[in-house]
């Protein structure tokens, strides 16, 4: 081993840190120097902001960047030689050739896909291990065989810093894989972020892994487009959300937005908890057609017959069938969501009303045209529509409705659906559940909001400004005829005033005075429900109803979109499952289908066990083919009492470094917990404790050490895909794992 080659790695990293924390002060000075400037007017105040959230999210990145700076090197054939890291660092020379070259970038490329066989022009590769700024490892590959140089880090096991990263205890959190990114995942990573990819495999395959640094690939690649626009980042459970939340920011990348499903209706917490038939049905595609039908429901006439009668000072008003019926149509025509088509029923109520009250004030007594024109219908019209008890009866037939209200009154009484199916949905009160929000979305798009009195506010304020602006600057052009004494000297000045006035008019003027708004367009996504995303990845994509799949959609009108996921692993009652009925109602057959097929997590002996359970219903099933054995065979007990056995397996384990997962059904936890004070639990558990105990759907995505299932038929007979869950919950594991039964 040349410990030569060791100081010249070491002194590299050593100087790369160096110029690390040279950039970091630099951007922390920028910081600070830009928070403390006086600024000046709105506009000054806005270049101070850009240049904190510029410099900010500059110093966001190189704190980032602290932790495995550096991982590779690239020798080539042609003598170029480039350091791989997780972001690139360059000198205060731009023109100098980077530090360190960023992952993503065209010319690292070769350290993920080059082999003997097809080289890409290399000579050698590098793998550098390091322990904070220290490097403790070097692990070398020739692909040249004709250069004869070596250095005694030479290894013929390429996969060794691949297995022993995976070897690694967990910590709780997802790392990411940017030092062993595999030739299949690179390509997936960097395919084109245009059109619809969908991501297949089995457990441990790397799905997650890949999709989010897919997501810093594209934010490295599309920079301007992206940044604009925001990725939305769709996981299955807030676990999954804080499992995964520190990849991308380790990555340099914080621009995303991360939710789950029910997070995706601004404002609206779903708290609460469907059963599984209410849950299929709220997520059905036929949803959709029961709310549409719904919301014509609350556009009503009145009854033949039974007109409503509407108080006036000259007399009382009618609203019946003939005249209803014939506004609503007009409303309707407009093929407008419910709330934007209400004002063209309002009108033609109002027309219609003014037209009935000046036939009887303006009817000419000899039978010749009413004496009331154009004009006096239309101050009729006014007057009407001043009228509380008009607005009362408008109200009663199309009334002004929100997604909210909307909703929970057809969840109390659910109409459009057969009867066991609107039984199911039945729910007088109670919080909304992560199945509503696709509910509530679908309202939403069937509503619409009228903005109109909004906007002529806005208008008016906005006139009102512009008109302050224009006085302000008339002040400012006569205050200057005062300040010459010399009348050329004046009218030059006065020319100059007049030139400034046509580049800045009263309307920028007014424009510069507005307030900014500086949020992210990951903030500004997240309160926006008709934001329209650069790009969304969704993990465990088959979980999701066709109801979410409609919400998801309208945030995707590019549809460019990577979905990663496995059929054999829906667990949902109301999860699509197939790729086709997923896909085939917004892009048809044309998306694409990439399948991961090797096991980087489970080892051999476990996932033969997971393998087993699914085959009992689907005899040609065929698992991920899994990269290592570790020699530890799963092992199960039936005992009488399986929550004391947990406990006891749970301590017989507590000398161990990593991560125990209890993975039971929902029913065991109450038992449980008071049997594991240690362990983490609840909707969001925290992950990085030693014990945390789930049920499988919290499972998914996850990864542990050591995995204890209790009570597997218990899981397997709790729901519509009972066997599914098992199998997710069999697959966490990357060391050991154990199965408690009931006797």
């Amino acid at each position: 081993m040349s410990t030569e080659e060791f100081r010249k790695e070491q002194q590299f990293i050593t100087e790369l840190y160096a110029r690390l924390d040279d950039l970091r002060d630099q951007a922390e000075a920028a910081v600070g120097q830009a928070l403390k400037t006086p600024w000046v007017g709105n506009q000054g105040r806005l270049e101070r902001d850009v240049l904190v959230a510029e410099q900010s999210g500059l110093l966001g990145a190189l704190n980032a960047g602290e932790s495995g700076l550096c991982f590779g090197r690239l020798v080539f054939r042609d003598g170029r030689d480039h350091h791989i890291g997780r972001i690139g660092i360059r000198e205060d020379d731009p023109n100098r050739t980077p530090l360190v070259v960023d992952w993503r970038a065209d010319v690292a490329r070769p350290f993920y896909l080059a082999t003997g066989y097809e080289p890409m022009g290399l000579s050698r590769r590098r793998h550098i291990t390091t322990q904070g700024r220290e490097v403790t490892a070097l692990h070398d590959e020739v692909l040249d065989l004709a250069d004869g140089t070596r250095t005694g880090h030479e290894n013929r096991d390429a996969d060794e810093v691949l297995l022993a990263s995976l070897d690694a205890a967990r910590t709780g959190r997802m790392h990411d894989i940017v030092q062993t990114i595999q030739a299949e995942q690179d390509r997936i990573i960097r395919s084109p972020h245009r059109g619809v990819l969908v991501v297949e495999g089995g457990p441990g395959t790397g799905k997650t892994a890949v999709a989010l640094h897919r997501a810093a690939y594209l934010l490295y690649a599309h920079r301007e487009q992206l940044a604009k626009r925001a990725v939305l980042i769709v996981g299955p459970n807030p676990a999954f959300l804080g499992y995964i939340g520190n990849v991308l920011p380790s990555l340099g990348e914080t621009g995303v937005l991360l939710a789950t499903p029910a997070e995706l209706f601004p404002g609206v917490r779903a708290t609460g908890t469907d059963t599984p038939r209410a849950a299929a049905v709220k997520g059905a595609a036929a949803m959709a057609e029961a709310l549409a039908h719904a919301v014509r429901d609350r556009q009503q006439v009145p009854e033949r017959g039974e007109p409503l009668i509407v108080p006036h000072d000259d007399g009382d008003l009618v609203i019946d069938w003939d005249m209803a019926l014939e506004a609503r149509h007009k409303a309707r025509e407009t093929a407008l969501p419910h709330n934007l088509a209400r004002p063209y029923f309002v009108f033609n109520i109002l027309d219609a009303l003014a037209e009935q009250l000046a036939d009887r004030i303006g009817a000419d007594p000899y039978g010749g045209p009413n004496f009331l024109g154009p004009d006096d219908l239309a101050l009729l019209a006014k007057g009407i529509a001043g009228s509380a008890d008009v607005h009362a009866a408008v109200d009663t037939l199309w009334p002004p409705l929100t997604p909210e209200s909307f909703l929970a009154d057809y969840l109390a009484e659910p109409t459009h659906l057969a009867e066991e199916d609107a039984a199911a949905i039945r729910r007088e009160d109670g919080p909304w559940t992560p199945a509503d929000v696709p509910l509530l979305d679908e309202a939403a798009e069937l509503l619409g909001v009228d903005d109109s009195a909004a906007r002529a506010a806005a208008e008016a304020e906005r006139e009102k400004q512009i008109q302050y602006a224009q006085g302000v600057l008339d002040v400012s052009y006569a205050s200057r005829t005062y300040e010459f004494e010399d009348k050329e000297e004046q009218d030059k000045d006065a020319a100059e005033v007049l030139a400034a006035h046509d580049i800045i008019d009263a309307e920028r003027f007014a424009e510069r005075h507005e307030e900014a708004d500086h949020r992210s367009a990951a903030e500004r996504a997240a309160a926006d429900r008709t934001w329209a995303f650069g790009h969304i990845i969704v993990d465990e994509a088959q979980e999701l109803s066709a109801m979410a799949w409609r919400l998801l959609m309208r945030r995707s009108p590019n549809r460019s979109m990577t979905l990663v996921g496995d059929p054999a692993q829906t667990g949902d009652a109301a999860g699509v499952g197939a790729w086709e009925k997923i896909l085939a109602p917004y892009v048809e057959d044309r998306w694409e289908l990439v399948r991961l097929g090797v096991n980087y997590r489970t080892p051999a002996e476990i996932m033969a066990v997971a393998a087993d359970v699914r085959r009992a219903t689907d005899p040609g099933f065929e698992p991920p083919r899994s990269v290592r054995s570790t020699g530890v065979e799963p092992w199960e007990r039936t005992v009488e009492n399986p929550v004391k056995e947990t406990a006891d397996a749970v301590a017989a384990e507590a000398h161990r470094e990593g991560r125990l997962a209890v993975i039971a059904p929902p029913e065991l936890h109450p038992a449980l917990t008071a049997a594991l004070p240690e362990a983490s639990y609840g909707p969001a558990p925290d992950l990085t404790r030693p014990v945390v105990l789930l049920d499988p759907r919290q499972a998914k995505g996850l990864e542990f050490d050591t995995v204890l299932v209790v009570d597997p038929d218990g899981i397997r007979a709790g729901a519509t895909h009972g066997v599914n869950d098992l199998y997710v919950a069999l697959t966490r594991a990357t060391q050991r794992l154990g199965v408690i039964r009931q006797a």
